[in-house]
């Protein structure tokens, strides 16, 4: 089977999984557009990737691709958001903090790809239609799955007063976001005044840990899930696929293992690699020596 195929039977399976998530939304009783207000916005968010796929492909590009994936959070929490008359403290928190990261994230690849021109992701795939349609429904489903806890406590619309559990994910939430915030900012600089191909990062929230944006992503995430946690019931639980999610994407799939194995080409020489890697932990930051 050659790789077209593969990527077609790949963006079918992708988008079979994001009609199963909509099951999830099974119970909200609103609606958009006369369709069930999850099952909408999911839609949306196929849509969005689907109209900025057809120019990035046929110009060649991935310089839109992280930008729109960032900016469908924006558009999707937005519309449940502001979908809902009666709004509550705790939808409003979780509105903010999407959004927050929404920003965040979306500046900080759109500068990243403006600095370095492209993507070695990408180099291949956006000269094969399958290949990068793959990519760009990958996104869809990213969007759809990581987002899903806080759009159905939103569109439920149930928690009026602040709870235990809101407090907590608040708490974890601010920690995740601004551990990510610290190490994605130490990483930018130490870019700019270092060559990283002869040295690499062991300072700051990076001597904590070998990928500790990624630690904060994942923490962040968790933190949405607990705030919406006492909105749900029933099959609503299962959303707590976001941040495991996260997760597996991360340390599993297009994140740390695939880091991990080119800082081991590039540095694997070096004597002060090979230490930093014996002592400093792959995800979770070690806060005591």
């Amino acid at each position: 089977m050659n790789k077209e195929i593969r990527s077609a039977i790949t963006s079918v399976v992708f988008l079979f999984a994001i009609y199963l998530l909509s099951f999830l939304g099974i119970n909200i009783k609103s609606t958009i557009q006369g369709i069930n207000s999850f099952t909408f916005l999911l839609l949306l968010s196929v849509l969005i990737q689907i109209l900025f796929f057809i120019p990035s492909y046929i110009f060649k590009t991935e310089r839109l691709y992280d930008l729109i994936g960032s900016s469908t959070y924006i558009v999707v929490i937005s519309f449940a958001y502001y979908s809902i008359s009666n709004t509550t403290i705790t939808d409003t928190i979780l509105f903010i903090f999407v959004l927050i990261w929404g920003i965040r994230l979306g500046t900080y690849l759109f500068k990243r790809i403006q600095r370095d021109k492209e993507d070695v992701r990408f180099e291949k795939a956006k000269k094969n239609f399958f290949w990068f349609l793959q990519y760009w429904m990958g996104q869809a489903l990213w969007v759809s799955i990581t987002s899903c806890a806080a759009v159905i406590s939103i569109l439920k619309s149930e928690n009026e007063f602040l709870n235990i559990y809101v407090i907590i994910g608040v708490l974890i939430w601010i920690i995740g976001f601004s551990v990510e915030t610290i190490a994605d900012l130490q990483k930018s600089k130490f870019k700019k005044s270092e060559n990283t191909n002869k040295t690499f990062i062991s300072t700051g929230l990076w001597s904590k840990s070998r990928h500790p944006n990624y630690f904060g992503e994942i923490a962040l995430w968790i933190g949405i899930y607990i705030i919406s946690y006492s909105s749900f019931s029933g099959i609503e639980y299962f959303t707590i696929i976001s941040p495991i999610f996260v997760y597996v994407l991360l340390t599993r799939m297009s994140g740390i293992n695939m880091l991990e194995k080119i800082a081991d080409e590039r540095y694997g020489h070096l004597i002060e690699y090979v230490q930093y890697k014996k002592n400093t932990p792959v995800l979770i930051l070690k806060i005591w020596k």
